[in-house]
Formats: C-alpha cells, sequence, structure tokens
C-alpha cells in the first residue's frame, strides 16, 4: 500500500510515475462535484491547475504543494504560505529549452518555414520561384527581451550567435548582465519601437497580465514579430489577432496562448502569419526527465516534513 496520498492532475508522465514509486498513491484531481476521500497528504500540480485557499482549506492535511515545471502563476503562493504548507518547483532546468523554443519560433516566423512547408507539400508547388514568400533576416536585426531572468539571459546568448544586437527591458537593470551579455537596457516603450523582435520571458503576475495590449501592439514595427514563451495571459489575445490581421505587425510566434488550448474555430487558427506550438518550451526528453526527477523530490520532501530543493517564497 502506498505511503502518501496525493491529488493530482493528469494523466501523469510514465516518467513521473517512475520516480514516484510505491511511495506514492496519486489521486485525480477533485472536480467541483466531486470530493477527494480523506486523507490527502499534498498536491502535485502537472498541468497548471489552480490552486488557492479554498481548496488548500478543503484538505487539511496537505503538508506540500510540488509544480512540475518553474513558473507558478496557477498556484496562490502565498495562501501556501499562510498555512505554511511549501511550494515546490523547479528552476534552472527548463531555461536552455525554453530558449531553444524561443529561437525556433523567431526563425520560423522570421523565415515563414510553417508557411512554405504547408506550400511545398501541396500541388501548387510546380516550380521554384525566387520571388516567392519572402521572409525577414534574423542575423543583424534588433531583439528585444522583455524579463531578462534566466531564460531572457539564456535567449540573448543565444541571439548573440546571430549577431543580433540584445536589448531587454526588466523590472530591475541588471548592469553584470548587460556587461556579460552585452545587452542594451530600454524602457518598455523604446523596446517595443525600436525591436524587430520583441520575445516576451517574464513571469505572469498582475503587472504583466496583458502586458502587451492594443496599445503595446501599437508602438511596435509594422515590420516586427512578437514571440511569446512566457505565459498566454501576458498578450491580450483579442488585440494580437487584430494586429496581425489589419497588418499593423508582421507576425507572431506563440509557444502559449489565452485561452490554452485557443478554442478549434478562435479568428488567430486562420492567420498564416502567426506560428503556434501547443505549449512545448521545455519539452526535450532530457529536461521533462530533470523535471519530473526534481518535482518528484520536492514532493517527497515536502511530505516528509524535509526541506524542498526548491521552494518557492510568496
Amino acid at each position: 500500500m502506498a505511503r502518501f496520498r496525493v491529488i493530482a492532475d493528469g494523466p501523469l508522465d510514465e516518467t513521473v510515475i517512475g520516480f514516484a514509486g510505491a511511495d506514492i498513491e496519486f489521486l485525480p484531481w477533485p472536480s467541483p462535484t466531486s470530493d477527494v476521500p480523506a486523507p490527502v497528504d499534498g498536491i502535485y500540480t502537472y498541468g497548471h491547475p489552480h490552486v488557492d485557499g479554498s481548496m488548500l482549506d478543503g484538505l487539511p492535511g496537505v503538508r506540500v504543494i510540488s509544480n512540475y515545471g518553474v513558473g507558478v502563476d496557477h498556484i496562490n503562493v502565498a495562501d501556501a504560505h499562510d498555512r505554511d504548507i511549501p511550494v515546490g518547483n523547479t528552476p534552472n532546468i527548463l531555461d536552455g529549452a525554453t530558449a531553444d523554443t524561443g529561437l525556433a519560433l523567431l526563425l520560423a516566423a522570421a523565415r515563414r518555414v510553417v508557411e512554405g512547408d504547408r506550400y511545398a507539400r501541396s500541388p501548387e508547388f510546380l516550380r521554384y520561384d525566387p520571388g516567392y514568400m519572402l521572409g525577414r533576416e534574423a542575423h543583424s536585426s534588433t531583439l528585444g527581451i522583455i524579463g531578462l531572468g534566466n531564460i531572457g539571459a539564456q535567449v540573448a546568448r543565444r541571439a548573440r550567435g546571430f549577431d543580433m544586437r540584445v536589448m531587454y527591458h526588466n523590472r530591475r537593470r541588471r548592469a553584470h548582465a548587460e556587461k556579460q551579455l552585452e545587452a542594451e537596457y530600454a524602457s518598455f516603450e523604446e523596446l517595443l519601437a525600436r525591436s524587430d523582435y520583441v520575445m516576451l520571458t517574464c513571469p505572469l503576475t498582475e503587472a504583466t497580465h496583458h502586458l502587451i495590449d492594443a496599445a503595446a501592439l501599437r508602438k511596435m514595427k509594422q515590420t516586427a514579430t512578437l514571440i511569446n514563451i512566457a505565459r498566454g495571459p501576458i498578450v491580450d489575445t483579442r488585440a494580437l489577432h487584430e494586429a496581425l490581421r489589419d497588418g499593423q505587425i508582421a507576425s507572431a510566434g506563440l509557444d502559449v496562448t489565452d485561452p490554452e488550448p485557443l478554442p478549434r474555430d478562435h479568428p488567430l487558427l486562420g492567420l498564416d502569419n502567426v506560428t503556434i506550438l501547443p505549449h512545448l518550451g521545455s519539452a526535450t526528453i532530457e529536461t521533462r526527465r530533470q523535471m519530473a526527477e526534481i518535482s518528484i523530490r520536492n514532493l517527497l520532501l515536502g511530505l516528509r516534513g524535509e526541506p524542498l530543493l526548491h521552494i518557492v517564497e510568496p
């Protein structure tokens, strides 16, 4: 019989289950109309379900919340802290993989890779036309990074390999990073106005919710591309659709959307100048294995009343 009972939204990856072993019995995530049989010792969030004080009050035996990933905008960390429940995450593991995804989206949007693939497979492609489907260059262009944290810094390093000029906007200036990454600090408005590519790598907070709205999009170049590898609600989806539809900006590359997934009839899905991924930022075999290992270790440590490897402060 399992030692600890943990609710988790699933289906869970086999790697997660393997690291948990016989110490944990995973229970299904409670629905609004169902109760979880007591006792529940812990919470494991896999696909970003919402966790707040009202949920925790209904599960008085919970000792730890472990998140599969680094972003915890779906968890009310202050509510957990008020109830002496530690929240664990997996920082510094997925930075490189997510930065790779950002560059992949940038290049795909710039060189119209998805459109080109679709055309190359179609019956319309009968001859090579050097004047057709022209894209824009990434090398020697200007990349503006909003949020120069761990992921943003990894993006900046990669951009240097493409001879890109790097600008950034952050809550606080990072003088050491500016020198190390040769990144220029800019105000939010200046970054939008000067960047050929604007990449979002900031966390989702009250301050960044709809940070990219209609007014922000109007400040961008008409030839610019927006890339979002952070969280969907940082961008106003309706405003983005209108900007792409009307040619206010050239293109977008999105690893995340709001809502996620988009309804299958959403007008954004019908545009050719947007590349959308199903939240693949950290989706590599190597990174996801490490995320599984660290998140389960955090979970087991918390269940045993021991300090977590990585704890999120409110």
